[in-house]
């Protein structure tokens, strides 16, 4: 989580598309150019121990953008293929399942 984070703040779109499930990776992975990533908080997970096939991760990821600070609020679902962690997708929470 911490290393795809970093790769977002480095703009290493070829880091996060290899990271990506096969089974969800989009073609193509395209970052901002504006805006920079400031500080990352794990607020939560479940699974992703050491002899788990599968977890999730809550976090905060802060940002600013044209002179204005933010937070992007997302819980991902990871999973362990061989040794390699990959992001699979995120997890609606209850408001966007109710809204969506």
């Amino acid at each position: 989580m911490r290393a795809r984070y970093a790769a977002f703040a480095v703009r290493d779109a070829d880091y996060l598309r290899e990271t990506w499930h096969p089974r969800t990776r989009p073609a193509q992975v395209t970052l901002p150019d504006a805006g920079r990533w400031t500080r990352l908080d794990v607020l939560a997970r479940s699974g992703g121990g050491v002899f788990d096939s599968d977890g999730t991760v809550e976090f905060e990821a802060h940002f600013e953008l044209d002179g204005q600070r933010g937070i992007e609020h997302q819980n991902s679902r990871f999973a362990r293929e061989g040794r390699r962690w990959f992001y699979v997708s995120d997890v609606p929470t209850l408001t966007e399942s109710a809204n969506g």
